[in-house]
């Protein structure tokens, strides 16, 4: 008798015994934390924004990193430039350049600029600008984002005449220094010297602040 017989007979009686075979456990797919999915996404993103600049990144790219359908991403985001927006909105929007007291803002901000490690999702968004220059796209994005979220609350608390002008001048100034500071690894100067620089630049936002008609 042949195997396959052998293994019908044993069937045939575990069925006359009233045996029964162990239930099929149910196929379902698993289940999926939204709400995690969604901030992979968007971390995923900003760091490929950062590393690769706006017209270098698409969703499947991003998709494809996380693991997941690049149709879920417009799901959650809608298009390109939709996510985009949402990964800046997202970075250091610069609340804490405008907190604390009035009178010390100018030597607060170059200490802060000079001294203590950026948070991670301000140096993303700073490459991010960095390497989407070329893009008039990310340009308009980013320009729109920064305006509602930092010019605006800025140049309210600065106040007085010209405070759109100075709030501007005051963040390029910062935005230059840091910047600069991180292109080159730190400025090439002696501890005595990063001390005068910071007293002058501290010097310099403080002016910006106080004398309206500076």
């Amino acid at each position: 008798m042949s195997t396959a017989d052998d293994k019908s007979i044993r069937v045939a009686r575990s069925l006359t015994l009233g045996q029964e075979t162990p239930p099929l456990r149910p196929c379902y797919p698993r289940p999926r934390n939204a709400e995690a999915t969604r901030a992979d996404i968007l971390l995923t993103a900003r760091k490929r924004f950062a590393r690769d600049g706006y017209d270098e990144v698409g969703l499947r790219d991003i998709a494809r990193e996380v693991g997941v359908d690049a149709a879920l991403i417009s799901r959650y985001f809608g298009s390109k430039e939709d996510l985009f927006l949402q990964v800046m909105q997202s970075c250091d929007n610069g609340e804490g350049f405008m907190l604390g007291d009035r009178a010390t803002w100018g030597r607060r901000i170059a200490e802060q600029v000079m001294t203590k490690p950026k948070p991670e999702s301000k140096m993303d968004s700073l490459l991010i600008m960095l390497r989407s220059l070329g893009s008039a796209k990310a340009m308009e994005i980013i320009g729109r984002s920064s305006d509602e979220r930092f010019f605006r609350p800025l140049i309210e608390w600065m106040g007085g005449k010209d405070a759109e002008v100075r709030a501007r001048l005051a963040a390029s100034v910062v935005m230059g220094v840091a910047m600069g500071k991180e292109i080159t690894g730190g400025l090439p100067l002696d501890d005595d010297a990063k001390a005068r620089f910071t007293t002058r630049f501290a010097r310099l936002l403080q002016s910006l602040l106080d004398d309206e008609d500076c």
